[in-house]
Formats: structure tokens, sequence, C-alpha cells
């Protein structure tokens, strides 16, 4: 219930965008400004990590304001994956010093950057073809990202299922929307994917922490404004949505239906170890909670 109870407010970001430092088609200060502009809070520039690059770590500190942050991140890679030749790791949070080390795999590029204090995700795993055994070696993750936004174009935009089998297996990973944005005629029009973070203040120390905390939830749309639990049912309050399910842990759901719902209460018998939330506004759009571990 971290997401719902923690001080403070939550801050819309996206953590996964690229610019002109690696494949994107907008300088940093020109993507910052576009989020700025539509109304996020914090952005993330997380170019690719690569040596056709420069290994770049885009300090994006410069762009910070008042009322608009950045949290410093790049995308990962390092050999390989069953079915990639490269992983593609998220670490959000990094020191803009973070160099390469030459001959690391993507295991160990995820640890090194985790202990430099970043927040690590499994980029897009459908896309990548991720299997289980790739994912359960990548041990530094913090979460995966659930839902892709340019991967939508090749149909893999979705990765819940990948997170779902882990969650089952017992690991205390969270999970992540991000548009994966390059701003290439290519992408979908417009900010379509992003985490909602609750923290006291927009500072990105206290965001990252939070991040790293699971005090978050994604969306597309739909907003969820609390969560609870009481007597073996969980309560869930949110914009007009058409459904509001409960699942997790294995084949099954608690669900409601109906036109306009701003909320729902739904038991929690049939679920074990976890459960999470997730919010199908009236025009389709998702939004996701973190798992809930029952123990």
């Amino acid at each position: 219930m971290i997401a719902f109870t923690r001080p403070g407010r939550f801050w819309r970001g996206n953590l996964h965008t690229h610019t002109t430092n690696s494949d994107g088609a907008l300088s940093p200060s020109a993507a910052a400004a576009v989020y700025r502009s539509a109304g996020y809070d914090f952005v993330a520039l997380t170019d690719h990590f690569r040596a056709e690059h420069g290994y770049p770590v885009t300090d994006t500190r410069p762009l910070r304001t008042e009322k608009f942050t950045t949290l410093v991140g790049a995308e990962l890679h390092g050999p390989r994956t069953r079915f990639s030749s490269s992983w593609h790791i998220l670490a959000v949070g990094l020191p803009p010093d973070f160099g390469p080390v030459p001959g690391e795999t993507g295991q160990e590029i995820a640890r090194r950057a985790r202990r430099a204090g970043a927040f690590i995700g499994m980029a897009h795993p459908s896309a990548s073809l991720l299997t289980l055994d790739d994912a359960e070696s990548l041990d530094a993750a913090h979460a995966v990202e659930v839902y892709n936004a340019v991967a939508a174009a090749e149909d893999r935009a979705d990765s819940w299922h990948l997170c779902d089998v882990l969650l089952a297996r017992g690991h205390r990973l969270t999970a992540y929307a991000a548009d994966d944005e390059h701003f290439q005629p290519q992408d979908p029009p417009g900010r379509t994917a992003w985490v909602l973070v609750r923290a006291a203040a927009l500072d990105p120390d206290l965001l990252l922490a939070a991040l790293k905390d699971g005090a978050y939830y994604s969306s597309t749309g739909p907003e969820i404004h609390d969560v609870s639990i009481q007597d073996g049912r969980v309560t869930v309050e949110c914009s007009p949505a058409s459904r509001v399910v409960a699942s997790g842990g294995l084949p099954g759901k608690e669900v409601v239906v109906g036109d306009g719902l701003t909320g729902a209460t739904l038991p929690l018998d049939m679920f074990r170890r976890y459960f999470r939330i997730t919010v199908v506004g009236a025009s389709g759009g998702r939004a996701w909670t973190n798992p809930f571990w029952l123990d």
C-alpha cells in the first residue's frame, strides 16, 4: 500500500526516453521541454549506453527547474540474452560519471549500476523476447517494464505475462510503464505511458527512493486514487472506469464491471502470495498497481 499511504502526492514522469545523444531525434533540452509542456513533473533521459554513441549518461541536472525535474539515467547493454546479442537494461539514478567497463555482461553492468545507486528495470521484455531464464539471471533488477508504448508497433507492448511468472516464483519485483520515446516518425503520437510516483516533494532523491520502494503506479490514462485492504477485501478508488480487476499468482481474477465506475471492492480469498490491480478506463486505457504481497 506504500504508493497510497506514503506522505506526499503523486508526480507524473517518464522513465525511458532517448535523445540525440544516442538514437533520438531531439536534443536533451528539447526532449525535456516536450515533457514539461505536456504537464509532466519529471523525466529520465536514458540514452543507449553503447560505444557507437560514446557511452552517454545524459546529464540533465542543468534542465531542472522549481516545477520540473529530471533523473539521470541510461539504457545499458551487454551480452547476451537467449534470443538477442544484447541486453536492454534501464538504469535511472546513475551518477553522471558512470562509465564503461570492458567485457562486462548485462548482469554485471546492472549490478554495478545498482551499486552506484540506480533503479534497475528490465526494458521491454516482450520486444526483446526475454525468457524466464534471462529474467531470473538479472538479479540486480528492481522492476519489469510491463508496458512499452513504442513496442506496440510490433504488438509487443505488454510484458505482464513475464512479470507475473516472476512474481509467482517469488521474485519481489515492481512494474512500470514507459513510452520509450525517440521522437522519431514511427513513434506513437503524444505521451502514451507513464509512472505516478509518490513523494513528499518534487526532488530527484525522493523520487528515486520512492521508485526503489515501489511507491508508484503506472498508467496509459486512468488514475488510481487509493487502494486499501480491510477484512480480506481490497477497495479501489479511481477515475471513471469500465472495469476494475484484481489478479495475481494463479489463473483467475476478481472483477467489477460497470459504466463510469469510480471505485470497486473485491474479495482477496483466491490470492495466496500477491495480487495487483488493473483499472481499465472508459476509453480503454489502463492503470496498474505494483504487486501487493499478502505475507
